[in-house]
């Protein structure tokens, strides 16, 4: 291999296994990510730090166009693009905020981790190094992003030797001390294993099946059961009053994932039903872009796309505390979590419909960042998946 093409090689190589390692499902690893802005710091050029960044992301996210054509039972194309697609982002902005200026070099980066954090480039923002502030910092809330953030522009930097010396001790400690968020008192989240039939068998019998599950989980654990996304279906009135009927007699509240339709197309949403009634608790802030939220539908007077409202409904109260919801792709993201942290909730609830992630990584990469969020804040934490 010749000179010139060896470095960019090497370091191209190494931001692909710092994004596959980093991203493998694992909570502990995910402050492997910090290797990522100092492989950008040292490229020399643009050109390679555009490299570096495809590295990077594409290994982070690899499990989507297998989980895209598991989704539309198709060959891998869709999911292929649609990979590429999302990775233009992330990389465009870390390409065009790239400068031999080591000087500026900080400051550009903080420019790229606040832009990949929030709309539109944050839309596809998977895989950002701050999430790994929760491993590192546990309970440091709000000071734990500051010092994060503070660390990542000083990888950026001559003092990244030292700066990596001192995350590497505390990720060591972190290690040592780790231990997952706990579960609050009187709720439990139910994982199902029903694959694509939850939400689409939606008969009589599934959700008799469904409120048995309810009825059982609250007379033990808790009285809060958390189901996963899309369990219910359709929300109407007629389940409504199907569910109220099938908790009668039990303390239990069902926390439960559904959609809503609407006239331009329909809303992800959780809702709340106990034998007192039933009502919607969350609208989903982020739907999957692509999949779920299709906003250039409108654009040709088409309907059917999920609805997004980035900045709505961050915390919702149930029972006397603040909950902070998170619907599947949020959890892969990062302003709703912190939007929501904002609000200081009491508890995380996080759903998910994971069956089409099968043979990926995807499902426990979603777990290992809502375990970062939730020690970083100190929060409880509530899971429920489907796969």
């Amino acid at each position: 291999m010749r000179p010139d093409f060896a470095r960019p090689a090497v370091l191209v190589g190494l931001s692909a296994a710092t994004g596959w390692i980093a991203w493998s499902g694992v909570a502990l690893l995910l402050p492997v990510s910090l290797l990522f802005p100092v492989l950008w710091s040292i490229a020399t050029s643009k050109k390679i730090a555009a490299l570096i960044a495809a590295g990077y992301f594409l290994a982070a996210s690899r499990g989507l166009p297998q989980g895209v054509a598991t989704f539309y039972q198709s060959n891998l194309w869709p999911g292929l693009l649609l990979w590429l697609c999302a990775s233009s982002s992330f990389i465009a902005v870390h390409a065009t905020l790239w400068t031999a200026n080591a000087r500026a070099r900080p400051f550009c980066y903080l420019v790229a981790v606040v832009l990949m954090a929030v709309p539109p480039f944050g839309i596809t923002g998977w895989a950002h190094p701050i999430t790994a502030a929760g491993i590192l910092f546990p309970a440091w809330g709000w000071w734990g992003i500051a010092a994060m953030t503070a660390g990542l522009m000083g990888l950026v930097t001559r003092a990244s030797p030292a700066v990596t010396l001192v995350f590497l001790s505390v990720w060591l400690w972190s290690a040592v001390t780790w231990t997952d968020p706990f579960l609050p008192e009187g709720w439990d989240g139910v994982d199902l294993h029903l694959g694509p039939s939850l939400g689409r068998e939606t008969g009589l019998h599934r959700h008799r099946d469904l409120i048995q599950i309810v009825r059982e989980a609250g007379s033990g654990k808790g009285s809060f059961v958390a189901l996963p996304e899309s369990a219910l279906g359709s929300w109407t009135p007629t389940v409504e009053r199907l569910w109220i009927h099938g908790l009668a007699g039990t303390p239990a509240t069902a926390i439960v994932g559904a959609t809503v339709i609407t006239e331009e197309g329909y809303d992800n949403v959780i809702v709340a039903i106990a034998a007192q009634g039933g009502k919607i608790l969350y609208r989903e802030r982020m739907p999957v872009p692509g999949s779920m939220w299709q906003p250039w539908r409108s654009w040709v007077g088409q309907i059917g796309s999920a609805r997004a409202d980035f900045f709505a409904n961050p915390v919702a109260d149930l029972g006397g505390e603040r909950i902070a919801p998170l619907i599947c792709y949020e959890q892969l993201i990062v302003w709703p979590v912190l939007q929501s942290m904002l609000y200081d909730p009491d508890i995380i609830i996080a759903v998910g419909n994971g069956w089409w992630t099968d043979g990926t990584s995807i499902v426990d990469i979603q777990r290992a960042n809502l375990k970062a969020w939730a020690r970083l804040f100190a929060k409880p934490l509530v899971i429920s998946f489907n796969t």
